[in-house]
């Protein structure tokens, strides 16, 4: 014991040198590890495993089953000559833009209509939540009947010509019928997102900008969407990447039809790699694209981040 020490004790004052526990620091961090164990071991063989076996296989000639030879970079190469490939690329870009900007004005809109003073605004949030609880692909085949059956009848019975027979059989639009179902099953997620960041807003900032005599759309303009900036870069990062892998919506509507016209990346997987024979193939074509959902979210993240600090 120091001079120091002694001095302090004598004095009636505790030392300032903190008491170790023992023991105790040292049980929390194992504690801990052996709660993430089991879902670090899950996560590792149900997920990690399986990508990095289908990262192997993608650079084989494996047609799922039997032997395989590997082929290198072969089946990548091919991919960029592909004009199937091109063409599921380039509708799918254009579906998850469509899709997102739409979702996200629609969700926005309900969001804010029902964040106001309006009645049964309890009740409505529940209703507007429906969509996103049910099946994709059993609200896309009753979709399917209201394009292939319902509108087509009341468009002849109103002697339209151009809508009497089904947009889902049309090239050229078959694939806003899908844009329809898919906003209309996602913006209910959008909206309570929405909703949650518009219960953030001090009420009192509209007080004061409506006294300033500010109407709707300014008071929109310059406190409620500078204020849920944050909430709007989650939903345009969430949608887009969910819009990118749609699936269920092309398979309860079209099918991919008529003939490839609305076959999307992840329905072109699907095909080939399960039904085509082509495997590995496919494999790499869902490492391609795994990589460009990240490159474009990461992309969309940053500049999206960038708006909001230099506004």
């Amino acid at each position: 014991m120091t001079a120091t020490t002694q001095a302090t004790v004598a004095r009636g004052t505790p030392p300032t040198t903190p008491i170790r526990k023992r023991g105790i620091a040292s049980r929390t961090p194992r504690a801990f590890y052996w709660m993430v164990l089991p879902a670090f071991v899950l996560f590792f063989l149900l997920h990690t495993v399986p990508v990095l076996q289908g990262v192997f296989y993608s650079f084989t000639d494996s047609p799922g089953y039997g032997p395989y030879e590997f082929v290198g970079f072969a089946n990548y190469q091919a991919l960029f000559t592909d004009p199937r490939v091109i063409h599921a690329y380039l509708f799918t870009f254009q579906f998850a833009i469509v899709a997102t900007v739409l979702v996200n004005v629609i969700a926005l809109a309900v969001a804010v209509a029902l964040n106001s003073r309006i009645k049964f605004r309890t009740t409505l949030r529940a209703v507007y939540f429906i969509p996103y609880v049910l099946a994709v692909l059993v609200v896309g085949y009753v979709f399917q009947y209201l394009f292939s059956i319902s509108i087509p009848a009341m468009a002849q019975a109103l002697g339209n010509e151009r809508f009497s027979t089904s947009i889902l059989s049309d090239e050229s639009l078959a694939w806003i019928a899908i844009v329809v179902l898919a906003v209309w099953q996602a913006a209910a997620f959008n909206i309570v997102l929405y909703l949650a960041g518009l219960q953030t807003v001090p009420h009192e900032l509209y007080e004061a900008a409506s006294l300033d005599g500010a109407g709707a759309w300014r008071q929109f303009r310059s406190i409620t969407f500078p204020m849920i900036w944050g909430f709007f870069v989650i939903n345009m990062v969430l949608a887009l990447k969910g819009f990118l892998q749609v699936f269920d919506h092309i398979v309860a509507m079209t099918g991919g039809g008529p003939g490839t016209a609305t076959e999307s990346v992840g329905l072109l997987i699907y095909k080939g790699g399960f039904q085509g024979g082509e495997f590995g193939y496919q494999l790499a074509n869902a490492v391609v694209f795994m990589i460009v959902i990240i490159v474009f979210a990461l992309v969309q993240f940053r500049v999206l981040q960038r708006e909001d600090t230099s506004a």
